[in-house]
């Protein structure tokens, strides 16, 4: 780009030009590191020692150890199912296979507190499956064993089929792309399928599979709905506890700071693995690489059908069956007058989201391109950052300055502005705007990014060289280029946004309710029919960037 410039005559990046981008994107990063910064303000501050020592003794060891467990079985679920999955289908041929290569990514558009919520009403003890149990064989309670679903294996079980996708989409993308001869280097050596794949395939594929992995206890550490209504007590459901049932805000804040030294470690390994990943390919012919590296038998045949079609039935095929069956209940539909109500408010609130973040994203983009410092480099790193926080860590750490900061506002209207209401900012729906801005401008930013670097540099140098003015090149170049990249970042934004919970349930006014929190709350009074049909909506939503998200694997 910088080279571009000079031989147009133009200001090298990181010029007048680039310092402009520069201070937006410091500014951005600024806001969106707001709740990062008050969060370690509030673990240094005075007496944090004696809190988390009293914490200790209480409620932390319960916390670490109960997150620390969910997030070790729902890994080992989504690392077997993913990678195993993801081999088969890179690897072997079997009837279905090319239905199921894309319909092993459905999971991820059913929320996991959806399935929670399904899974719960379907396996309790007056749920279908143990009625129809005890109606077979005459048992009554009592007289029969039956898995307990509201359990933390339960939970894992929950998230670990519905999180699984982000391993095998990244493994898949890893056995199709990684050497294809080491593999059959192996079986022209002898080692058999087993071994070869043991000793070729998975430490080649390792990188890849651990990305997702590191993706997959993001989610987990970010859960609320599942953990809560499993009653299963974890850093989210702790701080959503202390700062709302309890009322102790202190508590929520020192409880958010240990998190956030789970969020970092993962945000590093993350990182890290993406470092370590390998994008060399074999060059082969189309055909040489269509031939499957292990020939299954007829029996192997099905066993991998069997083995790639289980993970959908029970991570979206039964879960949807089931809400579409409830949703089609009188009482369903009944409770289905109210509404328009909360989908008024879904979509006002998912709109606003998704404009801010495309806005801010926008900045973020062109900041980048225009300029090759570093700080520009680790602004935008922080101003993104805010996806890999969860909802109740974001919220806490908003709400803490913000608070602060609305006291002294509202103070300042009364004295000077005969301002005679309440707190100006606090309860209402700008400060949830925020947080949702804070947390989905990642989803924004990949997406215009994206569209920005297909634009080819020279187009803006010619204009510019021509005497066209920024506002005239960003017009008549780069807004009709970058429209199906803005509209894919304000869609996904905004479906993100209709299916966000626990930022919402804490940041809401009281007079706003969405899709998402009247699931929640009509889940929560045991009134899944009622919920089925919201539920069933954002089911629907969440389709969408799933099959968007498996096209990108495929590619």
């Amino acid at each position: 780009m910088s080279r571009l410039r000079q031989i147009a005559g133009l200001p090298a990046s990181g010029a007048s030009d680039g310092r402009g981008w520069l201070v937006a994107a410091m500014g951005l990063a600024v806001l969106a590191g707001l709740p990062i910064a008050a969060i370690v303000w509030a673990s240094l501050g005075g007496g944090s020692g004696a809190a988390i020592g009293a914490l200790a003794q209480t409620v932390l060891p319960t916390y670490i150890a109960n997150t620390g467990l969910l997030m070790l079985l729902t890994g080992t679920i989504a690392v077997v199912t993913g990678t195993g999955t993801a081999w088969l289908i890179a690897a072997t041929r079997f009837p279905g296979r090319r239905v199921l290569s894309w319909a092993l990514v459905l999971p991820l558009a059913l929320p996991a507190y959806l399935s929670a919520y399904i899974y719960a009403g379907m396996l309790d003890y007056a749920g279908p499956v143990q009625t129809a149990l005890r109606a077979a064989t005459g048992w009554s309670a009592g007289e029969y064993w039956f898995p307990e679903i509201r359990s933390l294996p339960g939970g894992a079980f929950i998230l670990g089929f519905v999180l699984y996708p982000y391993v095998y989409l990244l493994a898949r993308t890893a056995f199709a792309t990684q050497s294809r001869t080491q593999f059959r280097a192996a079986r022209s050596l002898g080692a058999a399928p087993a071994r070869a794949f043991w000793q070729v395939a998975l430490p080649a594929a390792r990188p890849a599979t651990a990305g997702g992995l590191a993706l997959v206890l993001m989610e987990v550490l970010a859960d609320f709905g599942v953990a809560e209504y499993f009653a299963i007590p974890t850093f989210s459901t702790g701080i959503f506890r202390s700062w709302l049932a309890m009322g102790d805000k202190a508590s929520a804040l020192k409880l958010a700071a240990v998190m956030l030294v789970f969020v970092i470690a993962l945000v590093a390994w993350e990182a890290h693995t993406r470092r370590g990943r390998s994008d060399s390919r074999d060059g082969l012919a189309a055909r040489d690489r269509d031939e499957p590296l292990v020939r299954l038998t007829s029996g192997g045949k099905a066993l991998a059908f069997i083995a790639c079609l289980s993970p959908v039935l029970l991570g979206f095929v039964i879960p949807a069956g089931y809400l579409v069956s409830l949703a089609l209940t009188p009482t369903a539909q009944a409770a289905a007058g109210d509404l328009v109500t909360y989908l008024r408010g879904s979509l006002w609130l998912g709109l606003v989201a998704a404009s801010l973040c495309v806005a801010a994203a926008l900045v973020l983009a062109f900041a980048r391109a225009r300029s090759t410092s570093r700080l520009t480099a680790s602004a935008i790193r922080l101003a993104t950052l805010g996806y890999a926080l969860p909802g109740a860590l974001l919220a806490v750490g908003l709400l803490a300055p913000l608070g602060a900061f609305d006291v002294t506002l509202t103070r300042f209207a009364r004295d000077s502005l005969g301002w005679q209401g309440g707190l100006l900012l606090t309860g209402t729906s700008a400060v949830l705007v925020y947080a949702l801005g804070v947390r989905f401008m990642t989803v924004a930013y990949n997406s215009v990014s994206g569209g920005l670097a297909r634009i080819p540099p020279g187009l803006d140098a010619a204009a510019r060289s021509l005497g066209a003015g920024p506002s005239r090149v960003l017009a008549r170049i780069y807004a009709p280029l970058l429209a199906p990249s803005l509209a894919g970042a304000a869609a996904l934004v905004f479906i993100d946004t209709l299916r966000e919970l626990p930022a919402t349930l804490i940041l809401r006014p009281f007079n706003l309710e969405t899709l998402a929190t009247r699931t929640y709350r009509l889940a929560g009074d045991e009134r899944l029919v009622e919920a089925a049909i919201p539920a069933l909506i954002l089911l629907a939503a969440g389709l969408l960037p799933v099959l968007v998200l498996n096209r990108l694997g495929k590619r």
